[in-house]
């Protein structure tokens, strides 16, 4: 007896999606029904006013979605493919989204969960998981990017207390956050610090005119002279060996993040091409029109299969910073690539807030950007390749 044929996914090409536990699939099917339904019917409106509602926080609290691959303190403890899938919907749906948890729970909680000291856990840790608290990591300084390095925000012992003084910038849920992990420069080195937003001597400035990741929360923040007691000191935070260890769990969610992108600009494009007719015939018909969707195709493929590559590193506690800029430089650039090619098949309709396409092209140039730009990943890679840096 022959067996009937699979039915073909002309979204999922290679069924990357059957390597899924049932614990990502369940996952996958949670955050994507509730992005799908509660989100996408907003996120146009937010992008165009360039707002993403705090209120949102809680309903993302309820589903887990808020250090979801940490353990204890209210955290879940899902899989690296877990986490991965919950990035990929939400962003699938925008980025501003998938950013807004990725900052909470890979960035501020990370940083409390493995840094922070028993009593820092537990005053934080649980309110953040529901959403009922939110954090930011203030790392970025208007001369400090790429060279984290070079910060020049100060950290001075005074008594029992310390003092933080610098600026910070390009801060996601800055001037939303009830509180702040500070990486200031000390006599002891760079160190981390969490700072409540309502301390005396600190304010954040929203980032307007923003023309990618609209639907988020970017601050400036000033630290005029913060005074914190010692027990605001992350103790187990030395060095910027810290600071990158929760940056590479961020770019791990956007390695997963922009294949959501991608995916839903080839939707888009997909099912336009197929009901849009010029000179009598449907523009999917078209030699071009089919090149183009195949190319898309392939790399949406490509990035699906390195995010699950590195997943399974990551579960095996294999992965590496190198594999992960290797990820995260690869997806980002064929996320943009299919966006980019989207819109154009789009026609005018492309620029328009009526079709996503143009919204996530626009937040893949910022995501390019964020956690590394595309040059440091590249000399990142390079280095590993060669064995010599290049940085300076």
């Amino acid at each position: 007896m022959v067996n009937a044929p699979a039915k073909f996914n002309e979204h999922d090409l290679l069924d990357l999606d059957d390597e899924l536990d049932d614990e990502a699939r369940h996952t996958r099917d949670t955050v994507r029904a509730y992005a799908t339904t509660e989100l996408g019917p907003r996120i146009a409106d937010w992008y165009e006013r360039g707002t993403l509602p705090r209120d949102i926080a809680k309903g993302f609290g309820a589903l887990g979605l808020f250090g979801m691959q940490l353990d204890g303190y209210g955290c879940p403890r899902l899989s690296a493919a877990a986490y991965g899938v919950a990035c990929r919907e939400l962003e699938a749906v925008d980025s501003g989204l998938r950013s807004f948890v990725s900052v909470q729970g890979c960035l501020a909680m990370f940083a409390i969960h493995r840094y922070g000291s028993e009593e820092q856990r537990q005053e934080w840790l649980p309110a953040m998981a529901t959403g009922e608290a939110l954090g930011c990591f203030g790392l970025t300084e208007p001369e400090a990017g790429s060279d984290p390095g070079s910060m020049r925000t100060s950290a001075r012992r005074d008594g029992a207390d310390w003092v933080l003084s610098g600026t910070k910038t390009w801060i996601n849920n800055g001037a939303i956050a009830d509180v702040a992990v500070i990486w200031a420069r000390a006599d002891e080195g760079i160190l981390g610090f969490l700072v409540p937003t309502d301390a005396p001597g600190f304010t954040a400035r929203e980032i307007t005119r923003k023309l990618s990741l609209r639907a988020s929360n970017t601050a400036t923040i000033v630290l005029d002279d913060v005074r914190v007691p010692s027990s605001a000191l992350l103790p187990g935070a030395r060095g910027l060996k810290s600071v990158l260890s929760c940056l590479n769990e961020a770019r791990f969610g956007i390695v997963w993040g922009v294949v959501g992108a991608a995916r839903t600009c080839y939707a888009s494009v997909l099912d336009y091409v197929g009901g849009r007719e010029q000179f009598g015939r449907p523009l999917a018909s078209y030699q071009l029109s089919q090149r183009k969707l195949a190319d898309m195709a392939v790399a949406l493929t490509h990035a699906g299969m390195t995010a699950l590559r590195l997943t399974g590193l990551k579960q095996a506690g294999r992965l590496t910073p190198v594999q992960i800029s290797l990820g995260k430089l690869a997806n980002a650039r064929s996320a943009i690539d299919v966006a980019r090619v989207a819109r154009g098949m789009l026609g005018a309709n492309g620029i328009t807030l009526d079709y996503p396409v143009m919204r996530h092209m626009a937040n893949l140039e910022a995501v390019i950007t964020v956690e590394g730009t595309e040059e440091i990943h590249t000399l990142s890679i390079g280095h590993a390749i060669t064995g010599l840096p290049a940085f300076r």
